[in-house]
């Protein structure tokens, strides 16, 4: 997770005899929205399970795991918004993370089942980041692979090298890593990469053709400085040309974004996000058609106090250079959608 929201300091821990402490925490949150220029297949406004997840998990000795399970949506700026039920059918599944931990040392481990991504600045799901939403650049992204992953930490330097599945294909294809330093407590660098070493024509609800088989590369700084943390960070993904997928020529998104996040004291925070992403090719679509591009700003106030949260969220996005039919509005030919929502629920 990352801040503002926080989770339970004092979960419930049960002694399970030969695999000793076992910890159980959840979120189980609600959301709202109203939106205008809706498209064809979502609503103007909506009320919806968030998340209801509970979180089983070791976390010391030489073997540990950690299982998440539950429904949940996932709210993208930009994105018609899809019912917690159809997501959780469409994407994960009622688990969407599984793995087990083996710790030989305190600076190596090796996780194996399914994984978060190593690709990206925000996490998936909703209580986990600053906003309720997911941005643009994110959408570029994997979020869950199954696979296997080597962990390395030497002081301020850790790095991690996964063999995966990229975009949920069950094509064990995909090599990720990610290198970070941490130049001190309120600096932190971090380069992380992946690629499809072959060529995966499965397309699902959590696998989309064009991404699952491109390259993806991210630089990401983290500066904290008393209650104010900004990440910048920059995202460059590159398509191939694959006749035989359909994809007829190659393509490519280079995107910027810029997190930001204020405490004004430990219950009350604003967060905010901006962010410019372009694409470049002449048929495949990896925005709003081909060659589109599009901003994003979107503010987030936070309240929360001990383990319940409400939290509200404005959200603009400005596409331009669109193909009508694939941006907003009934007929896909608007180029702006504004969205206001709201979130709550508790952190258990």
């Amino acid at each position: 997770m990352s801040a503002p929201l926080t989770a339970n300091p004092e979960p419930a821990k049960f002694d399970s005899g030969i695999f000793g402490d076992i910890y159980v925490t959840g979120a189980l949150t609600g959301l709202g929205y109203t939106q205008n220029n809706v498209v064809p297949g979502d609503r103007k406004s909506r009320v919806d399970i968030g998340n209801a997840q509970v979180f089983i998990q070791k976390t010391d000795g030489p073997f540990q795991f950690f299982v998440q399970g539950g429904g949940y949506s996932i709210p993208v700026i930009g994105v018609p918004y899809a019912r917690a039920e159809d997501t959780t059918k469409a994407t994960f599944g009622l688990v969407p993370y599984a793995f087990a931990k083996f710790v030989p040392s305190e600076n190596f481990n090796i996780m194996v089942g399914k994984l978060p991504t190593l690709i990206g600045a925000e996490y998936t799901y909703t209580f986990q980041n600053t906003n309720i939403q997911r941005g643009v650049v994110w959408n570029q992204e994997n979020a869950v692979n199954k696979g296997v992953q080597v962990n390395f930490s030497n002081g301020p330097l850790s790095a991690s090298v996964s063999l995966n599945d990229g975009f949920y294909s069950d094509k064990y294809s995909w090599l990720t890593g990610l290198v970070a330093y941490a130049f001190d407590s309120n600096n932190v660098l971090a380069v992380a990469a992946g690629a499809n070493l072959s060529k995966t024509g499965r397309v699902s609800g959590a696998t989309p053709l064009a991404q699952n088989n491109q390259d993806i590369f991210n630089v990401i700084f983290t500066h904290t400085s008393g209650p104010l943390t900004i990440t910048p960070y920059f995202q460059y993904n590159r398509v191939p040309a694959i006749p035989s997928l359909g994809l007829m020529d190659k393509s490519s998104t280079t995107g910027f974004a810029l997190l930001g996040k204020y405490s004004f004291n430990e219950n009350f925070s604003l967060a905010a996000r901006g962010e410019y992403i372009a694409s470049k090719g002449r048929s495949v679509n990896l925005l709003y058609g081909a060659g589109s591009d599009a901003w994003t700003a979107t503010v987030t106030p936070t309240y929360q106090i001990g383990r319940y949260f409400i939290r509200g969220e404005v959200s603009y996005i400005k596409a331009t250079d669109i193909t009508p039919g694939l941006a907003f509005g009934p007929n896909g030919d608007k180029r702006s959608q504004t969205r206001a929502m709201v979130e709550t629920g508790v952190l258990f």
